[in-house]
């Protein structure tokens, strides 16, 4: 085991990396669909880019928190909370749990929310403790 605790020093860095991965990648495919997605939520266009922006900034924050300063851990957490949250109250929630659920039922073909749930945790944990992990 020993072997293995050499290595628990980098190990936020495998959370960070998805984190921003998912949040650029999803971020950065919502600039060319926004208006379609504004249509499709009945929100504004430039919600959805303000929306895109968020969750491209928050990506970029997440790993410049790993080896910046506690701060940008803080705001990219706290972004994705804030993100994510909205996610699942306005999209994900009628869905229920399972992330399965909803598609090719006449919903809104969007999952439910158990995979956004973990994000939210995941970023208000990013929130809260900041780079406290990073030992």
């Amino acid at each position: 085991m020993d072997s293995l605790n050499k290595f628990s020093p980098y190990t936020h860095w495998l959370v960070r990396l998805s984190l921003a991965a998912t949040f650029i990648y999803h971020g950065l495919g919502k600039f060319p669909m926004a208006q379609g997605m504004a249509d499709m939520m009945g929100m504004p266009i430039f919600m959805v880019y303000m929306l895109a922006l968020m969750e491209v900034a928050g990506g970029l924050l997440i790993l410049w928190g790993g080896v910046g300063p506690d701060w940008a851990t803080r705001a990219a957490g706290g972004i994705f909370a804030v993100v994510m949250l909205g996610a699942i109250m306005m999209v994900h929630w009628p869905n229920g749990w399972n992330f399965m659920s909803g598609f090719g039922e006449g919903t809104n073909n969007a999952g439910g929310m158990e995979f956004q749930v973990l994000l939210f945790v995941t970023g208000l944990t990013y929130f809260i403790n900041g780079n406290s992990d990073n030992k």
